[in-house]
């Protein structure tokens, strides 16, 4: 398996499609790994080099110290990307995914063709619900907190006409190193773009999931507003819009990334 070896640890990546072809670079959420994306990188890889990877502290990447920051774990894919000698990529991240971004539009735009942020948003929580989840998850282990996560990432209906898909979501969540979720989960309670993501100049896609509760249809128009000919879509899901709505998530992808 590829990894990249940094001083501090080492990032786990997956690379496919065509070599030459133009480089797309997917983001995971907090409590998952790469293999979110497999709806999306089954069809992508067939015109892109799609490149996918752990985010620090989750599926096989190192679990460092923490807390952890935006801006350190945004410095991960641009050591990746230098790894992997990728001078430009699109770029498409789900919720924490989303925010990491955010992060390289704003520090490395030149590094990014278009940026697609997905179930996300400039701020996310708040600082006791995350510290609330942060003490639950040391106490209790993931397993404290999947069925509540279970239930804001998909709606009620998905998760009774999808049980493999749920059960395949709780066990990534169930294998999710407790430090390494608990190090993801301050990076999000730290960041606070909301001002300045009026600074992003890189052609942004924005995707949420009507029924998601975390990062909101609202957040979403937020985000549209404040980023100069940002688009926004919204799609019939909860926060794993991905997943749930994977065919028109895909679609809607596909026609901003070739557009």
């Amino acid at each position: 398996m590829p990894f990249l070896e940094l001083s501090n640890g080492s990032i786990h990546y997956e690379l496919s499609g065509p070599e030459q072809a133009p480089a797309l670079l997917f983001s995971n959420s907090l409590g998952t790994d790469l293999a979110m994306w497999d709806p999306q990188a089954s069809v992508l890889s067939q015109q892109f080099r799609v490149v996918r990877y752990d985010t620090r502290g989750h599926g096989q990447s190192a679990v460092t110290a923490g807390p952890y920051a935006i801006d350190q774990l945004a410095v991960d894919v641009i050591e990746l990307l230098d790894f992997l000698k990728l001078r430009q990529v699109y770029f498409c991240g789900l919720s924490i995914g989303g925010t990491i971004g955010m992060t390289l539009a704003l520090r490395s735009a030149a590094r990014l063709h278009k940026i697609v942020l997905c179930s996300t948003a400039p701020k996310i929580g708040t600082t006791e619900t995350w510290n609330t989840r942060i003490e639950t998850v040391r106490k209790g282990g993931m397993a404290a907190v999947v069925d509540g996560v279970l239930q804001r990432w998909y709606t009620a209906d998905f998760r009774s006409k999808s049980p493999q898909t749920i059960e395949s979501t709780r066990q990534s969540l169930l294998k999710t190193p407790v430090e390494g979720y608990v190090a993801g989960c301050a990076a999000v309670r730290d960041a606070d773009m909301r001002e300045a993501i009026s600074g992003i100049r890189v052609p942004t896609l924005i995707i949420t999931g009507a029924h998601d509760p975390v990062t909101t249809p609202a957040d979403g128009r937020f985000i549209e507003s404040q980023i100069a000919g940002a688009k926004s879509r919204e799609l019939p899901a909860a926060h794993l819009c991905n997943i749930e709505a994977a065919a028109a998530f895909t679609r809607e992808l596909c026609s901003f990334l070739k557009g």
